[in-house]
């Protein structure tokens, strides 16, 4: 194909991308929110049924394949399958930048946020090699959680800009958003990444290892999980300082529904984490506490995000 043909399909091809947000962006952003809890779920469950080396090797399963084999069992079917959803992940990122290319100067927080997105996404994915590597090690482990977290938030913020619920192209609001009331929503989002960074601790120091044989944290499990509860308590607090002051201000419904969800999921949160400490951690129920933790920081996030208006 000539120079001249090539520079002739480039536009053809860019004309064929929103100019706008529409419903295919939109619809991206939910699935890769969806899909960033999902993620956290599973790895939640190839931790929690001992199947972290299910694969026992990185980047291909096995020394002879990429993929797993019938004489893995189950523990390779969960590995394996936790594997292939960030391969889901990165492709539903990529069709989001390619999607946004059109608006890459009108609308670079999208751009950048999905930009980020899909950058950090084989960052997860060399980070969850070198756990298995390292067979487990907790502080890796914890790590990789950490950035699906960290994705997680991403995700949250591109739902919103791109249904226009904050961002430049959120319609005005009907009346000011007090000080307080984005101190609180910052303090509650990072009481929020302050419990979960200190939960993959307190993973790291419990039973729940991946693998029989794999390393602890040895840090004395009682203790950090002690720690662990004071930014919750914090958290609780002011999660429900929030919801009384924005329903008796009458502040819009959005911030005031943010305010809600939040509460809802904070103590949610917190009594599955008491019902698994007090039942000596059931799977079940870790896992669980896993995916309360994932609606936390997106709830967390949304609330951050929506009292940032001005």
């Amino acid at each position: 194909m000539t120079v001249n043909k090539a520079s002739k399909l480039r536009p053809s091809l860019a004309s064929k991308l929103p100019y706008e947000v529409n419903n295919v962006v939109r619809r991206l952003t939910m699935a890769s929110l969806i899909g960033q809890s999902v993620l956290v779920v599973s790895g939640g469950a190839v931790r929690l049924t001992a199947s972290g080396l299910g694969c026992p090797t990185w980047p291909r399963c096995t020394a002879g394949s990429f993929v797993n084999t019938p004489e893995m069992g189950i523990h390779g079917i969960i590995e394996f399958s936790n594997r292939t959803l960030t391969f889901l992940l990165a492709f539903i990122a990529l069709a989001l930048l390619v999607f946004l290319w059109n608006l890459r100067k009108q609308r670079k927080d999208l751009f950048w946020l999905s930009f980020g997105l899909l950058a950090s996404i084989p960052a997860q994915a060399v980070i969850g090699g070198i756990t298995v590597l390292t067979h487990l090690n907790p502080w890796v482990v914890g790590l990789h959680f950490l950035v699906s977290a960290a994705l997680i938030i991403f995700s949250m913020l591109l739902v919103n800009r791109s249904y226009g619920r904050s961002g430049r192209t959120a319609p005005p609001l009907t009346r000011p958003i007090s000080k307080t009331t984005r101190q609180l929503s910052i303090l509650a989002l990072w009481c929020t990444i302050a419990a979960v960074v200190l939960g993959t601790m307190v993973t790291g120091s419990g039973p729940h290892a991946g693998d029989a044989n794999a390393p602890r944290n040895n840090l004395d499990p009682d203790l950090i999980t002690r720690i662990h509860v004071l930014p919750v308590y914090i958290l609780v607090l002011t999660a429900i300082i929030l919801v009384v002051t924005l329903w008796r201000r009458g502040a819009q419904d959005k911030l005031r529904n943010a305010s809600l969800l939040l509460l809802i999921a904070v103590v949610v949160q917190a009594a599955i984490g008491y019902t698994q400490h007090f039942t000596g951690l059931p799977p079940l129920v870790v896992g669980m506490h896993m995916a309360g933790a994932a609606f936390m920081l997106a709830t967390a996030t949304n609330q951050a995000d929506l009292a940032r208006r001005r």
